[in-house]
């Protein structure tokens, strides 16, 4: 039976209206535990209504439809709130990466659980002295037989507390320069020796997490790409994360601080016809505006069997300017209120949190300056920045 457009339309409609709560209702509010809860009840209900995983093969839990099935679902999403992020990270970076450099027997073990957030997975790329140039991390694993031998530190590992699995890049050959002798690894987060400590954020919550690895042992069946690949499938994953945050619309501010709700704010207030705000806010919807065009570029070329590639540096970066300048209008708007409000007003907490979240933008899937380097470099063909130790084995290198 051939599955059409309007076929998944019509489930997708029927199932969000009885899984999901429409956006022009009240926001729900959910504790972490709780949004993690929901996520995976969702994902389940998801996966038995035969939504889940939608362009993913059908032998490892998805539907196996293309990207223009996906597209039709993610418009009826658009519409509700649906609890999806502690889900990010897992189906938007390690499930592709799982589906493209996976061995079979990896699929079948884990894309299933996966997609129905039996399992959420989390990346561990940073470290404390290897955050904007990945490539120069120190975590070793160390062949032992069968297994590897991980130690090392994370950092900013967003949701390590509550999954079951990560992937993590960690040096294998210390001789080879520091872009080769790198290998990714499945990590089970409840092995001995793995100790997660969440770090607190200025906005109070502990979405970032340390991780440390003492002696962890994992199977050679654990390596993901093979050995000395961990590069380019941490490439990939980045690539992925950006296009996440990127084509996703205008940024993590665009539903509660985008230009639409301060549009309202503006008028609520009596602001509306200052010349400047509206200046402002017609500048930050033109630039909302190119973002989506840049996300629908970037969702045509997925469609069309392209993998990731620099122009998701274009939209990473979009969004990361984008989620400053919208807090900038939204802080002028709000004026004094927008640091200290009244008790009883009700998301005056929710202008703040949104505000304070916005530089984390810059950051989240590879800094400012690292896109702009990137762009410079894929894109507009300038020469890279000079590197006195390029092609040396990372052993040699300095590091303080």
């Amino acid at each position: 039976m051939t599955i059409t457009h309007e076929d998944i339309q019509e489930r997708a409609k029927e199932f969000l209206e009885a899984n999901a709560v429409p956006r022009s209702q009240p926001p729900v509010e959910w504790t972490e535990e709780s949004l993690v809860a929901e996520c995976r009840r969702f994902h389940q209900a998801l996966a038995d209504a035969g939504l889940g995983g939608i362009t993913y093969p059908v032998e490892f839990g998805g539907q196996g439809l293309d990207k223009s099935y996906l597209e039709v679902f993610n418009r009826e999403l658009s519409q509700y709130q649906a609890p999806l992020v502690p889900a990010a990270i897992s189906h938007g970076m390690c499930l592709p990466v799982m589906n493209d450099f996976g061995t079979p027997e990896q699929k079948a073990r884990y894309q299933a659980a996966i997609i129905r957030c039996d399992e959420l997975w989390c990346q561990m790329f940073s470290e404390p002295g290897a955050g904007s140039d990945v490539a120069s991390l120190a975590t070793r694993a160390i062949r032992d037989g069968d297994q590897w031998v991980l130690n090392g530190q994370k950092v900013w590992t967003s949701g390590a507390q509550y999954c079951e699995y990560g992937l993590c890049v960690a040096r294998t050959d210390p001789t080879q320069p520091k872009h080769r002798g790198l290998s990714m690894f499945i990590v089970d987060l409840s092995l001995p020796g793995v100790e997660i400590r969440p770090l607190r954020q200025i906005n109070g919550s502990s979405h970032f997490n340390e991780v440390y690895l003492t002696d962890v042992s994992v199977g050679h069946d654990c390596l993901v790409g093979g050995e000395g690949n961990g590069w380019n499938v941490a490439v990939a994953m980045l690539m992925y994360e950006r296009v996440a945050i990127g084509a996703g619309g205008s940024g993590a501010m665009s539903r509660t601080m985008g230009s639409a709700k301060l549009i309202k704010e503006a008028r609520q207030r009596g602001r509306d016809g200052d010349p400047v705000v509206r200046e402002a806010l017609a500048d930050l919807y033109i630039r909302e505006r190119i973002q989506s065009f840049i996300g629908m570029r970037i969702r045509q070329a997925a469609e069309s069997g392209r993998a990731p590639g620099p122009e998701g540096s274009i939209a990473k970066l979009n969004a990361a300017l984008l989620s400053r300048q919208a807090s900038n209008v939204a802080i002028e708007l709000a004026g004094p209120s927008g640091q200290a409000w009244d008790a009883t007003e009700d998301d005056a907490d929710e202008w703040a949190s949104a505000v304070i979240g916005a530089p984390a933008m810059a950051i989240a899937g590879g800094t400012n300056e690292v896109q702009r380097n990137i762009i410079g470099e894929r894109v507009l063909g300038l020469p890279k920045e000079p590197d006195p130790f390029k092609g040396q084995p990372w052993e040699e290198v300095p590091r303080s």
